[in-house]
């Protein structure tokens, strides 16, 4: 029987410093954040002065990121200073092999979670993550199954960088055939999405309206802007509502086919077509387009929709009142090139064979997505 270990008792986690915003340099050593671990930072700021050694991180580091965001990373980016929120690991206690160290969190990471503190930030208090306990083999071991693992990881990696260069082979088609939306060299004809629409809507939120969400899944889908992604309909993460939602939000039902388009926050401008057979309805933060006009192609309409013209006219017309966003009279005004049927016949066709390599790639995607997970539960769980 593998001996297990408290993460207490295999390494010591050094928190970041507090930096105020008086500490900001424009020049100096980064400042790593939360945010700077997981991708969502828009700015970069600097400290230029004394620090405790301690809180200095290289690469090869272990980091650990405790509050709002759970996560455990292995640093790349060069000499930097870690704010608080973040554990730098240091391996002083016992013998361990960093990447299977990063695998046993990893596995822990949603256990951590029901263990998180606090009202206005969640996070997880130092001695609940100390009692941790995880598996802890000979080091012999602990490479043998950090090989295995990595060895599916890169394959997932892999994969997903094939879907990728798919995505960006039909967006460099799209250019090809009709040129840069931006400048429209073609001198394409131009219409709003208003002209080829009969309806542009969006939802409300339940509460408002004196529901709540439900664990039924034979009531109605209820979509977020979270579940509009750069088009596509993710639904990785469901969520239902009574099905009476949909009769005092009769306007907002979502229809197969129709477009949804985020109008709030970050995620602003992401478009994907509803392509579901099944009940469903949406909030506030996403606008309904149901398209009428036999001169527009579903996905040239798609491609459109999230491209470097139209994320522009987003961009320009947002409001920052608190909470960047856009109207429904915004969404109305876009602008939309309008080629030939033909043509977007010709670039419909290329998308469906470029949709049947991702569709394979995608299920080998998640084959072995699967293989990991059961990988993970036979070393961790």
């Amino acid at each position: 029987m593998v001996e297990t270990k408290r993460l207490g008792d295999i390494a010591t986690y050094i928190n970041g410093y507090a930096f105020k915003p008086d500490d900001w340099c424009e020049e100096g050593l980064p400042i790593i954040r939360i945010q700077d671990l997981t991708g969502t930072s828009y700015q970069q700021n600097y400290y230029k002065g004394d620090y405790p050694a301690k809180i200095e991180i290289n690469d090869g580091d272990v980091l650990i990121s405790w509050s709002a965001s759970l996560g455990v990373h292995i640093w790349n980016r060069g000499k930097a200073l870690l704010n608080q929120h973040i554990f730098k690991v240091v391996f002083d206690k016992v013998e361990v092999d960093k990447q299977y160290f990063v695998y046993a969190v990893q596995y822990n990471l949603e256990n951590m979670l029901s263990k998180m503190h606090g009202a206005t930030m969640k996070h997880i208090v130092k001695k609940d993550f100390d009692n941790i306990e995880v598996p802890f083999p000979t080091l012999a071991e602990q490479k043998r199954v950090a090989s295995i693992l990595t060895y599916a990881k890169d394959a997932i990696e892999d994969r997903k960088q094939q879907l990728t260069k798919l995505d960006n082979l039909v967006k460099s088609r799209f250019v090809e055939m009709f040129g840069d939306p931006v400048i429209n060299p073609y001198n394409l004809p131009v219409v709003t999405l208003g002209e080829i629409s009969n309806l542009i809507t969006k939802g409300a939120s339940p509460s408002w309206q004196g529901f709540s969400y439900t664990q039924d899944s034979t009531q109605t889908l209820f979509i977020t802007s979270e579940n509009v992604r750069e088009g596509y309909i993710d639904l990785s993460s469901k969520k239902y509502i009574e099905d009476a939602f949909n009769e005092r939000q009769k306007r907002s039902v979502i229809h197969k086919g129709d477009f949804l388009i985020n109008i709030v926050g970050a995620s602003i401008g992401r478009a994907a077509q509803f392509n579901l057979d099944c009940k469903a309805n949406m909030n506030q933060a996403a606008a309904l387009v149901r398209v009428n006009d036999e001169r527009i192609r579903d996905k040239y309409l798609t491609m459109y929709l999230n491209s470097d013209k139209a994320q522009r006219m987003y961009n320009s017309m947002k409001s920052d009142t608190g909470r960047a966003n856009l109207s429904l009279q915004d969404i109305s005004n876009l602008s939309i090139l309008l080629p030939s049927i033909e043509d977007q016949l010709d670039f419909e066709d290329f998308v469906k064979q470029i949709d049947k390599s991702k569709v394979a790639i995608q299920a080998a995607l998640d084959k072995t997505q699967l293989l990991f997970d059961s990988l993970m539960q036979e070393y961790f769980g």
